[in-house]
């Protein structure tokens, strides 16, 4: 079983939350994300489970547990894809300008990536990019990685991993799961 959640951080991070889990989140601007984040996983796990860390610093629960998430945000969007099949993956993208893109494509993009975005149409390039960047970065979640890793990772062809990406509303959404599934608009569980 597989569900992903999108919500938004202006929204989420303004519900009520115990004090024990309220007390821990961090001052900053990392703050709102991390409170719309435990609001999202108590919103849809009651009661929510302990949450320890990794090595590279994702969160996960405790071991007695057997639901695996993953949470991204970019802008006032977030993202958490829960599962019962193992560890999961998933990054979310504001498609949005980025000047220095084929910069940054040249430097961790592999050459098969490169060939999927020169197959696109030049109005759709950006898109690609953006795609191919959230795939990857998915790849590198779902392994507890750093993001400093994401040019080790290929994401046309992600051995022993399933990968699915959809584009919707402005946003480029990528998932990665250890058993088949699919994301299409319709499985994304939206909160208002």
């Amino acid at each position: 079983m597989y569900r992903l959640f999108l919500g938004k951080i202006s929204t989420l991070s303004l519900t009520p939350l115990p004090s024990a889990l309220a007390q821990h989140a961090p001052d900053g601007k990392r703050r709102s994300a991390w409170l719309a984040g435990r609001a999202l996983l108590c919103h849809v796990v009651s009661p929510l489970p302990d949450i320890r860390y990794g090595e590279q610093g994702k969160p996960a629960f405790d071991d007695s547990h057997s639901l695996w998430f993953n949470l991204s945000h970019s802008g006032d969007s977030i993202a958490l894809l829960l599962s019962d099949e193992g560890a999961v993956g998933c990054d979310i993208e504001a498609i949005r300008p980025r000047p220095q893109w084929p910069q940054l494509a040249n430097a961790t993009f592999t050459h098969n990536e490169h060939r999927e975005i020169e197959r696109a149409a030049e109005e759709h390039r950006l898109a690609a990019f953006w795609r191919i960047w959230t795939r990857k970065e998915a790849m590198v979640k779902q392994r507890g990685g750093s993001a400093w890793q994401i040019v080790s990772y290929d994401s046309t062809a992600p051995l022993h991993l399933h990968l699915s990406d959809v584009q919707t509303d402005g946003l480029s959404l990528a998932v990665c799961t250890p058993t088949p599934f699919d994301v299409v608009p319709q499985v994304i569980e939206r909160l208002a």
